[in-house]
């Protein structure tokens, strides 16, 4: 899945393709705005691990995998 994540007074979004679902980057990005985590802390699918200050977020935008195009086609 894919996961886009705005970051407060960074220039550009961090974007990455995580094996976590839907519901379990809610709950963790839930608990980071609340107060329970001071980290929001995702992992991608290469197993590298992501941390964001929980006050530092300005959003996050979970998507569904796109698969990826290959090869050549007509436009």
């Amino acid at each position: 899945m894919e996961v886009k994540i705005g970051v407060q007074h960074a220039p550009r979004e961090i974007t990455l393709e995580s094996g976590q679902s839907a519901e379990d980057v809610e709950r963790a990005v839930a608990d980071a705005l609340v107060g329970k985590a001071q980290l929001l802390s995702l992992v991608d699918e290469h197993g590298r691990k992501v941390l964001i200050p929980a006050d530092r977020l300005a959003y996050v935008e979970i998507g569904e995998t796109t698969a990826r195009k290959v090869g050549f086609g007509a436009l």
